[in-house]
């Protein structure tokens, strides 16, 4: 029996499902398959793309600029968004029934932390953006100690919304209120998940256009004395396609998985939320993959230094391999190798 006021703490798992309508699956069924097998290749595709950049970025001194440090955080973001659905996926399915209450709040609020620091610094690089170009430069003047002051404010933003349900912001002691996409969660936290999303894309939307009509009006002055409109043209339209891909990819992820959250957050009784709550949360973290794409992969300097990185990692592993392979002779304290292209013999005082 449910008592107005009383906390249910020591309830398992199974208690509060039961509780909000939401099917506790005891055996694997085929769209949890499904869903897993999908869940764990675009894991394992966002880990090794944001790592890749990371390294990029890291390795490349022409990125140690501003916005190259937000997009660094961006891919870490996303980085960490992977290893938070990755945990998803081998604690889901069967396996929801055998977690704590504990492991529960962590598995949600490893997911709510991770995709709020991404859209978070979404924002953050559009504002940068928006300072850049105000400014005429190609990589914003921003002192080093306020980017890293936006970063650290967008992981306390983060942290503050992913921690949040797991002490207060729950339904433990408040079942009515309890939503059924997220059983242990006041409905209330969904809604302003989701309306804190939709804040998010409006402000995108304000900031990129109005870098799309500043940049217009200044191509078009500076048109207006050559001769050469085609390249105003082909400007316009570079312009207008990088807004549309980086609104466009925004909408296309999100968009299914925020509408969701907002209904059952407004109690929407007549709303099949969980048909879809499980393919419109893996459409919103393959967003992480998305942004790999849309932000980072797009730069003709990013792309060069990816296939530096992958070529002297497959040359490593070439190198590796052959040293293996080839006979070799010890005098002294070096080792003497035979190369087969032309019989002359290297030292290599390292081995």
């Amino acid at each position: 029996m449910v008592t107005m006021g009383q906390c249910y703490n020591n309830e398992t798992i199974g208690f509060f499902y039961n509780n909000s309508g939401k099917e506790l699956s005891s055996h694997w069924r085929p769209k949890d398959v499904v869903v897993v097998a999908l869940g764990l290749t675009v894991s394992v595709l966002v880990l090794l793309t944001n790592l890749l950049i990371i390294a990029a970025i890291a390795s490349n001194r022409r990125f140690h600029q501003p916005i190259y440090y937000l997009l660094g955080n961006l891919a870490a973001a996303d980085l960490f968004a992977g290893v938070a659905y990755l945990f998803l996926m081998f604690h889901t399915g069967p396996r929801t029934a055998r977690l704590s209450l504990q492991g529960w709040f962590l598995r949600q609020g490893l997911l709510d932390t991770s995709l709020t620091a991404s859209v978070a610094t979404l924002l953050a690089i559009a504002v940068e953006r928006h300072r850049s170009v105000m400014a005429v430069q190609l990589h914003s003047r921003l002192p080093h100690g306020r980017v890293i002051m936006l970063i650290v404010g967008v992981w306390v933003a983060a942290l503050g919304l992913g921690l949040l349900p797991a002490h207060s912001w729950h339904c433990l002691c408040a079942l009515e209120s309890c939503s059924r996409m997220a059983p242990l969660l006041s409905r209330s936290y969904l809604a302003v998940w989701a309306l804190s999303s939709l804040l998010v894309f409006l402000l995108m939307v304000a900031v990129y256009t109005r870098i799309f009509f500043y940049v217009r009006r200044r191509v078009q002055r500076m048109a207006e004395h050559v001769s050469c409109h085609p390249r105003y043209r082909e400007t316009t339209l570079s312009l207008v396609k990088t807004v549309v891909i980086i609104l466009g990819a925004f909408v296309v992820c999100w968009t299914p998985g925020q509408v969701v959250l907002l209904l059952d957050g407004l109690d929407c009784k007549s709303c099949n939320v969980l048909a879809v709550e499980k393919y419109f949360l893996l459409l919103a973290e393959a967003n992480s993959l998305v942004n790999a794409v849309v932000y980072s992969c797009r730069d003709a300097e990013m792309r060069r230094t990816f296939r530096r990185l992958l070529c002297c990692l497959c040359l490593r592993r070439s190198t590796h391999e052959s040293a293996r392979h080839t006979p070799s002779t010890r005098t002294g304290a070096s080792t003497r190798i035979m190369l087969p292209e032309n019989g002359h013999p290297l030292m290599d005082s390292t081995l």
